[in-house]
């Protein structure tokens, strides 16, 4: 498999949580202040730093709602996460710009498992 393919995060050993931040935007940028795209990549960066985090899938349906799933190893890297200054500094934009509605749940994971196709080298023609 190509390591350019979006996957899924790999399986851990449980128990760890699952936040689970669920929204829907507001039509487009309001052009004041940070844009969504460089500020969501800039957290996407920052996550990584929270010791604990073990990695994040996000989809977005066509119709605009965003889910993405942060794994963490346990209840304090949610918490320091939820208190980074600049983290903090995003979600308070956030309400008051780019979000029409949002949810967000914290579950604690107790069974987990993956799968991945083993790779093959098939030659097509003769």
């Amino acid at each position: 498999m190509s390591d350019h393919r979006i996957a899924p995060v790999a399986a851990h050993e449980p128990p760890y949580y699952a936040v689970v931040f669920t929204s829907l935007r507001t039509e487009g940028d309001d052009g004041e202040g940070p844009g969504y795209g460089p500020t969501a990549q800039r957290m996407g960066e920052l996550v990584k730093e929270v010791p604990g985090f073990l990695g994040e899938d996000s989809a977005q349906t066509p119709g605009g709602l965003s889910v993405t799933v942060a794994y963490f190893r346990d209840l304090a890297g949610i918490e320091e996460w939820r208190q980074n200054a600049e983290h903090r500094e995003a979600k308070e934009y956030g309400r008051a710009h780019w979000y029409e509605r949002y949810s967000l749940h914290i579950a604690r994971v107790e069974h987990s498992h993956s799968f991945q196709r083993a790779e093959t080298n098939v030659t097509k023609g003769g």
